[in-house]
């Protein structure tokens, strides 16, 4: 496949930043959206324009048959079981606090919750919140010399039996992945519900609920050349269940009176207002676009991407690599040595590469890295070679300014 062509549907590539060509190295952040996600967005806003579920005319018809349809779309591409495992939601974000927040009459002072070290803040915080709430106990999983999860010491946390085990698939700042498949199991075995952060997994890697047996898997459309504004929550049928709303009203109510009210069944009864439509029907477009590829051609050229940008930070020199594995996905994390990360993505900007810098709203990961922040380069399916030699070059002469 000609991955350079491929570059041609996505619109905003196209356009320069002063007298620079963009090179977009920021996907882990947010991906770039192809022209038949827009289109679709567009054309529902044109011709089918009316609130889903209920209504009697033919827009609210159309609209609620292409908006369910996605559920059904959801549930293939990740293998779910059921269509009612998939809850619309607004981004990864609100789905791992749907879950947490949901959880708290299931949980009791002193019950542990296990987290993921390299975790992104909205898989910290929300747990923090359950956990101020019931009593619970939060431990983090401690990280390697090599920042990956530390597998003995895992072994030896879950040995305490938590009840809840919350992991990141691929991390966001990083790029390292974590072997999922087996801590689960390994989670599953002492009776804990596992929650899978997959933001930065599902535009990267093909993931199965049925061979990864998780209870909660979570992700975002932006992510994966989708809209912003629309994520999946998938959980197992009977552990989803069992959830309290997070939200209440609307479309999540089967029968209400003052005397009290009763909640719909599945999936309604977690996605409560007036859904995010449009940005469905964009996620929909989004997972059309990605199956239209072929997903072991991506994977490599990604890959080949990835270890092209290892290597040849590698040579640049002067340059402080984090976590940096032959089989990261997606993503660099980097300092130039000796000089503030803000500093290096101002002057990439003006050359015209958009890079991410920061802690990456990962600070307890920057904490354990002695890190106050560093940049990160990211890949998507639409970067090529061209992006990573450019970015290299507006690199070299960065460090030939600052050093």
């Amino acid at each position: 496949m000609e991955f350079s062509q491929l570059r041609s549907q996505f619109p905003a590539l196209t356009q320069s930043l002063g007298d620079y060509p963009l090179v977009y190295l920021d996907t882990a952040a947010t991906s770039q959206k192809p022209q038949g996600v827009i289109d679709a967005m567009s054309r529902y806003y044109q011709a089918d324009n009316a609130n889903v579920h209920r209504a009697a005319h033919q827009l609210s018809a159309r609209a609620t048959s292409q908006y369910e349809a996605v559920r059904d779309k959801v549930k293939a591409f990740i293998n779910a079981d059921r269509r009612e495992e998939i809850i619309f939601t607004h981004g990864t974000t609100e789905g791992i606090n749907l879950v947490a927040l949901g959880l708290a009459s299931q949980l009791k002072a002193g019950d542990l919750i296990l987290l993921d070290s390299a975790a992104h803040h909205a898989n910290i915080v929300p747990w923090q919140m359950l956990a101020k709430q019931t009593g619970a106990e939060i431990v983090p999983i401690p990280l390697t010399d090599e920042a990956r999860l530390d597998q003995d010491a895992y072994r030896q946390l879950l040995a305490r039996k938590p009840s809840v085990v919350a992991l990141c698939h691929v991390s966001n700042v990083l790029g390292t992945v974590n072997p999922v498949k087996e801590m689960i199991a390994q989670a599953k075995a002492v009776g804990a519900l596992t929650l899978i952060d997959g933001a930065q997994a599902i535009a990267h890697l093909e993931v199965d609920m049925q061979a990864l047996d998780c209870d909660f898997y979570l992700f975002s459309g932006h992510k994966m050349y989708g809209p912003t504004g629309i994520g999946i929550l998938y959980g197992r049928y009977e552990v989803l269940d069992k959830l309290d709303p997070l939200l209440t009203g609307g479309e999540m109510i089967k029968q209400v009176s003052f005397e009290g009210t009763t909640f719909n069944i599945l999936p309604n009864r977690l996605e409560a207002g007036t859904p995010p439509i449009a940005e469905v029907i964009g996620l929909g477009a989004a997972i059309d676009f990605i199956q239209s590829l072929p997903r072991e051609a991506v994977r490599a050229h990604e890959q080949a991407l990835l270890k092209r940008l290892q290597a040849k930070l590698k040579q640049l020199g002067g340059i402080s690599l984090y976590g940096a594995h032959d089989d990261n996905v997606g993503a660099v994390a980097f300092n130039l040595s000796g000089e503030h990360h803000q500093d290096v993505g101002i002057l990439l900007d003006q050359q015209g590469i958009a890079v991410r810098c920061g802690h990456h709203c990962a600070m307890p990961l920057m904490q354990t890295l002695g890190l106050a922040g560093c940049c990160r380069a990211s890949l998507g399916v639409y970067s090529t070679d061209e992006d990573i030699d450019r970015f290299i070059q507006a690199l070299k002469s960065v460090k030939e300014l600052l050093l």
